[in-house]
């Protein structure tokens, strides 16, 4: 499934993908960032494949350096990157038919040639955000298990996965107490109107885990008193939200930073926002993107002061042809800031908004012909 040799990757670069995103990000010790996102086909179902690029110097990108991928009908989605209290990177992903969550990871990410290691299972379920440091030592991983209905027109073309005993939708944890040598499901929650169960946790400082969740109506919420092992009856949070993936986590300063959409009228005003308060206002704020189709944000603070944020823009995972496909962005971008850019709401040097880190043009003739019967065929669904 995992694929690092250069002769494996050539077939997943940008010149050979239609569309791309739902990105992740990470930085290490030395500044070098890795991203993430998933891509394959003509949009989100069989043959979907999970990819990781790289920058030194967090502008330019590379090709893909790991790519996660079955073959046959299964789909590779769902990813995200970590770099764990020893300073190791995680590459998860997830699989379905099936549903599971794999990791791979690369002990030593600012190495000049990265080695990732043999893929493990995770969990039962689907796993899209970062895990979670407790202050008591142990780590939260968010994987949920979908009430397919929810997603029933993206999977109608997937037949559901082999159920077992134990498989109750919801949103949950998985605890691990020895650096992800072993893994416990804890507790979860099934919250009324979820929509696609992208949930994050968030220790607060009397030690409450907060769970946020998307949902239809913007960002429900659920508490766990116990450190996980029970959750209270999810409501909603009173962050609004276009029912798509939002960002949350605690900063070493000790605030929360938010990203997601604000003042929105669609998926638009991707914005970063603080709270002082442990999450109950988010008084700052700093637009990063106002434009349409922006979304599915993922943050992460560097040893540099920095705040690094990657979200895409016009995916072209919807589109009924390869044309319409051309006539979308394409692009993974990213931001470069700080929690002062945040409250006086403007950049300061050394900052940056849309950088754009991948962006797809126009397939060879040759692949254009091999994608078309593929728009075809999803026609049809």
């Amino acid at each position: 499934m995992l694929k690092t040799q250069p002769s494996e990757l050539e077939q997943f670069y940008a010149r050979h993908r239609v569309w791309q995103g739902m990105p992740g990000i990470a930085i290490t010790k030395k500044g070098r960032i890795f991203l993430c996102f998933y891509s394959g086909g003509v949009g989100e179902g069989y043959g979907n494949y999970s990819a990781v690029i790289k920058s030194d110097n967090g502008i330019n990108f590379s090709e893909p350096i790991v790519v996660a991928n079955k073959e046959g009908n299964y789909r590779c989605f769902d990813c995200s990157l970590w770099i764990d209290p020893l300073d190791r990177l995680w590459f998860f992903w997830s699989v379905m038919p099936g549903e599971a969550t794999y990791a791979s990871i690369c002990e030593n990410p600012d190495a000049e040639t990265l080695s990732f290691g043999e893929e493990f299972y995770v969990g039962r379920g689907v796993m899209l955000n970062k895990p979670t440091v407790l202050s008591s030592g142990e780590w939260l991983f968010p994987i949920a298990f979908w009430r397919h209905e929810h997603c029933a027109n993206l999977y109608k073309q997937m037949r559901l996965p082999d159920l077992k005993q134990d498989d109750v939708p919801g949103s949950f944890v998985y605890k691990t107490s020895d650096n992800g040598e072993t893994f416990e499901k804890f507790g979860g929650i099934e919250i009324p109107e979820v929509s696609c169960y992208e949930h994050q946790v968030v220790e607060l400082q009397d030690g409450v885990l907060m769970m946020l969740i998307r949902t239809l109506y913007g960002i429900g919420v659920s508490y766990s008193y116990d450190r996980g092992k029970t959750w209270s009856e999810g409501k909603d949070s009173g962050i609004e939200g276009p029912s798509s993936r939002f960002f949350i986590s605690r900063l070493r300063s000790g605030r929360i930073l938010l990203v997601n959409h604000y003042k929105f009228t669609e998926r638009n005003n991707m914005t970063a926002l603080l709270s002082e308060d442990d999450g109950k206002t988010f008084p700052y704020s700093l637009l990063l993107d106002e434009r349409s189709l922006v979304s599915y944000p993922d943050a992460v603070e560097g040893d540099d002061g920095y705040i690094y944020i990657t979200y895409d823009r016009e995916r072209g995972s919807f589109t009924h042809c390869i044309e319409a496909a051309y006539g979308q962005a394409r692009e993974i971008l990213t931001a470069r800031i700080t929690e002062e850019d945040i409250i006086s709401g403007t950049l300061h040097e050394g900052s940056y908004i849309k950088n754009i880190a991948s962006k797809l043009r126009k397939l060879s003739e040759s692949e254009e012909e091999i994608f078309r019967p593929k728009y075809l065929e999803c026609l049809k669904l």
